[in-house]
């Protein structure tokens, strides 16, 4: 179980984006290329924990898209963390029950219950973004 000030402690997006070394700039290209979410709501989500690392590539195609997805929903706290650093989380969303897998996306409502879970590969091109959307929207 992620406690809240477990999740307090990751970072925040901008700070997460300040210590990338290898992806940032391919980050940024995927997040200006994507549109506004307009219209998107949270739902019962309200916190979101991303375990990554800055050269994973498979988390440069997906993270991005929840990062538009949540911008401008204020009750929203989105917290990063990586994955090497952080073994005690990541051994809580093992993929299989054995791998490191990342990215790893959680969704928690305001009590901190999981609400929903993404893990490593989504589906290809848009299906990436409407997956997330529904989770957030559940």
């Amino acid at each position: 179980m992620v406690s809240r000030e477990r999740f307090g402690q990751g970072m925040t997006v901008p700070q997460y984006l300040d210590q990338m070394t290898m992806g940032k700039g391919r980050f940024v290209q995927v997040l200006e290329g994507l549109p506004p979410a307009d219209g998107v709501r949270a739902g019962r989500v309200r916190n979101v924990l991303v375990i990554t690392e800055d050269w994973c590539g498979t988390a440069l195609a997906s993270f991005p898209a929840l990062v538009r997805l949540v911008e401008g929903q204020p009750d929203l706290q989105v917290r990063v963390f990586l994955r090497d650093e952080n073994p005690d989380l990541m051994d809580q969303f093992l993929q299989d029950g054995k791998y490191r897998s990342i990215p790893v996306i959680v969704f928690f409502d305001a009590s901190m219950n999981e609400v929903g879970r993404f893990t490593e590969r989504a589906p290809a091109g848009t299906d990436v973004v409407a997956h997330l959307k529904g989770l957030l929207e559940a």
